[in-house]
């Protein structure tokens, strides 16, 4: 199984929940479900990145969290069955396992390991909401753009990212103007290289270094909770 929360589960719990998976194929850019909408299945990410947006009054809309393999996508923004309270947007291409969300109910009703690890998950990706929240509040932007150039690359299968200045701006919310101009400054200390729609990342350990604390506290939260994470570079 290709997703990491699922690996981890017991084969007792896996066996609640295989039978009734179904893959998705989603486009980058895709919006999975909006804010205020039902949601009315999970998805298990096997390929991608998803990213939870949070939409102001005027549409505006800033990431404050994202979702690869190591975790799931649908139950997180509220009660089962609920309302969306973000906007769930694919980063990149990729597949999930999807799930109705009544049968998930249903597993975790009889399996107290797997509400286990649900809240294990759900409480690391509240602690990277809130992370996310303080250091778009109080970060300077080179360090938050480092910061969230690890957390995809994390969660990618490449090095060489398909992202344009546009999609990033959009995720860190500031103009394109801006991110070009940090982005400049990253690709001049040979941290990454730039192309039409694509960011590499060239030294890993490097762009750790120039990003805020805040991405290692996140992975930090992670490791204490026991929950799977994305790969380390």
């Amino acid at each position: 199984m290709d997703n990491l929360w699922i690996a981890a589960l017991s084969p007792a719990d896996r066996k609640r929940i295989e039978p009734h998976l179904n893959e998705k194929a989603f486009a980058q850019g895709q919006m999975l479900y909006d804010a205020g909408e039902e949601v009315d299945e999970v998805w298990f990410p096997l390929k991608g990145v998803v990213s939870l947006m949070t939409v102001l009054p005027d549409d505006k809309m800033i990431e404050t969290a994202a979702i690869g393999r190591e975790g799931l996508v649908g139950v997180t923004c509220g009660p089962m069955n609920a309302r969306a309270s973000s906007r769930a947007i694919s980063q990149s291409e990729g597949v999930a396992a999807c799930l109705p969300n009544d049968i998930f109910s249903d597993a975790l009703g009889r399996s107290e390991s797997m509400r286990i690890s649900l809240a294990k998950f759900t409480e690391s990706l509240f602690a990277q909401v809130q992370q996310t929240a303080a250091c778009n509040a109080q970060h300077r932007l080179d360090e938050r753009l480092a910061r969230w150039l690890l957390t995809i690359h994390d969660r990618s299968d490449s090095d060489r990212v398909k992202l344009t200045q546009t999609d990033i701006a959009g995720m860190l919310g500031v103009r394109r103007a801006t991110v070009s101009e940090v982005g400049a400054q990253l690709e001049g200390q040979h941290l990454i290289r730039r192309g039409r729609g694509w960011v590499e990342v060239l030294d890993r350990k490097a762009l750790e270094t120039a990003s805020c604390g805040c991405y290692g506290l996140m992975r930090g939260v992670m490791k204490d909770l026991g929950v799977p994470r994305p790969r380390a570079g």
